[in-house]
This record gives C-alpha cells, structure tokens and sequence, in this order.
C-alpha cells in the first residue's frame, strides 16, 4: 500500500488542513526525530483504517519551520487534530497505535 498519510507544506497547509471537510491529524515530525519515526507506522495504520474519517498530513518541520512556528510546536512528535480549522486536540509523544487510537475515538470511533 502506498502512503495513507499525506505531506503538507507551508506551502498548501490551509488547503489540506485548515479548509478540509474532515478531521485531519497533523504529525509535526523531523527525520532526525527517533520517537517520530517509531510513531509513523501507526499513524500510517490509522489515516489507512479510519480514510472515510480522518486524514492524516505529516508536516516535517525542518522543511517547514513556518507552520511549527505558528502552532507554537516546541517539542515532537506533536499531533493536532484540526477540525474547522481550529485546533480541538493534540496528542504530544510517541505512543503505541491502540493509545493513539484511544485519544483520537471522538474522531475515528
């Protein structure tokens, strides 16, 4: 399967974020990142599973510090749910699928 996760730049963020007609988990990552990459399979799994529900978009913010810099992102991985384009959730560190599946119910359940 390829990618079930898009990418998001500074540059179409607000397109595929703010102005989407469904939850979206933003993933602010770094390549560098060890708990990142530990989390994306996961993410990967759960944008596959909940397609109909839930986009998943990975910001890395290293390509694009405007965006961290805008939602304030000190430390990662940092996922925000956006939902009208506003922030109503964010999940801080890596945790395992069931425990993001968890925290992100009220969206994909």
């Amino acid at each position: 399967m390829a990618g079930a996760t898009v990418t998001a730049t500074t540059a179409d963020f607000d397109e595929k974020v703010l102005q989407s007609d469904k939850p979206v988990l933003v993933d602010f990552w770094a390549q560098w990142c060890g708990p990142c990459l530990q989390v994306a399979p996961a993410l990967e799994a759960i944008a596959a599973e909940n397609a109909e529900k839930l986009t998943v978009v990975k910001v890395n913010i290293d390509e694009n510090p405007e965006i961290a810099a805008r939602y304030g992102i000190l430390s990662i991985p940092t996922m925000n749910v956006y939902k009208g384009g506003d922030i109503v959730k964010t999940i801080v560190g890596a945790k395992p699928k069931a425990a993001l599946e968890r925290d992100l119910n009220e969206f994909i359940g």
